[in-house]
């Protein structure tokens, strides 16, 4: 049965103002309200990297998330846990005091080569996403071009799976990356050829929550978008996705509780 990743922004300005957590009291509400609504996952983030965001420093990406992480390792000490980060330090400095959790790649190593070894060398879980240029170019026109975007995301996730292989990581999960380095019509392509990723036989993520390939299609805001998040959802598991990340966990939760039972009665 497929699984909810709940999002847990600890950032001042993230893409949706309804996921940005501050302060101690914030956090935890939004910690058991994950937990509460059936998500298997909580991913914490400290690093926006929606188009336009401010750049941050690594002290202060991890100021944000060495307490966040240390709230929700107390108070739920069972509840598997995802850093959303691309920098090797942070990842080394919350392994080294908090133990295990999965580690949440946006650039799948290419941000810096010490990330894939390290999480090999210590057997941290793996989220690759394919991402081309940087969080300020990702859609310039050239790294939202493709010619065949399935195939070329595909061809891109074998050469790193390999490297991951090579690396030592073992448990490695895909995203295909919705909203990054795509167009509008390029993430319905992708959304469209999601089975095709099968292939690789890694564990598959859909991060579509309340993004702009919503919004721009349907001429709406991303609090708007409820509606179309549950749509896209569901066409993610219909081509077998195994991870939903989103904002409204009950919903995604319900949504696979419903897939789930449909196909224990499919022909």
């Amino acid at each position: 049965m497929p699984v909810v990743m709940g999002i847990l922004n600890v950032t001042p300005d993230s893409f949706y103002a309804k996921s940005r957590m501050s302060g101690e009291k914030d956090i935890l509400t939004r910690a058991e309200t994950i937990v509460a609504e059936g998500g298997t996952i909580i991913d914490v983030g400290a690093y926006s990297s929606r188009p336009g965001a401010a750049d941050i420093s690594e002290d202060e990406e991890y100021s944000r998330l060495r307490p966040t992480m240390a709230l929700v390792k107390k108070h739920f000490p069972d509840v598997f846990i995802s850093v959303d980060t691309f920098r090797s330090n942070i990842v080394r400095k919350l392994y080294e005091e908090f133990g295990s959790f999965i580690v949440n790649d946006i650039s799948a190593g290419d941000f810096d080569d010490k990330m894939i070894p390290y999480a090999g060398k210590n057997g941290l879980p793996y989220i690759a996403m394919h991402l081309r240029g940087t969080p300020k170019t990702m859609h310039n026109a050239e790294n939202c071009t493709y010619e065949d975007i399935v195939a070329e995301i595909i061809s891109y996730f074998v050469r790193k799976k390999n490297q991951l292989l090579d690396a030592g990581v073992t448990d490695i999960i895909i995203d295909p990356g919705f909203g990054f380095a795509k167009s509008l019509e390029g993430n319905y392509q992708l959304l469209a050829g999601l089975d095709a990723f099968k292939i690789l036989e890694q564990p598959l993520l859909a991060g579509i929550s309340r993004k702009s390939m919503f919004c721009k299609l349907l001429n709406i805001t991303p609090d708007e978008s409820l509606a179309a998040t549950i749509a896209g959802n569901i066409l993610a598991l219909q081509r077998g996705a195994d991870i939903l990340r989103v904002h409204d966990v009950k919903e995604a939760y319900d949504t696979i509780k419903v897939f789930d039972m449909v196909n224990k009665y499919s022909v």
